[in-house]
């Protein structure tokens, strides 16, 4: 069975949100971009979000949703 990656990219207006709020607070952010992977031959799919680390925390951050997780 095959996995196909498909990779994601961070929306323009989210990232300048990110940077904004991270100038502010005086920090820097490390951004990693997520990616889809697919079964071929299948219908499953799993989506990796993008995740942003700010001072050794882990943010999960998806496109079109203002969703965000915490992981320490």
């Amino acid at each position: 069975m095959k996995i196909i990656k498909q990779e994601l990219e961070f929306e323009e207006c989210l990232k300048q949100r990110l940077e904004f709020i991270c100038e502010f607070s005086k920090v820097t952010p490390t951004s990693i971009n997520g990616s889809i992977r697919k079964l071929e031959r299948t219908n499953l799919k799993y989506i990796e979000p993008h995740r942003v680390i700010i001072k050794n925390i882990t943010f999960l951050v998806f496109n079109y949703l203002m969703m965000y997780i915490f992981l320490t």
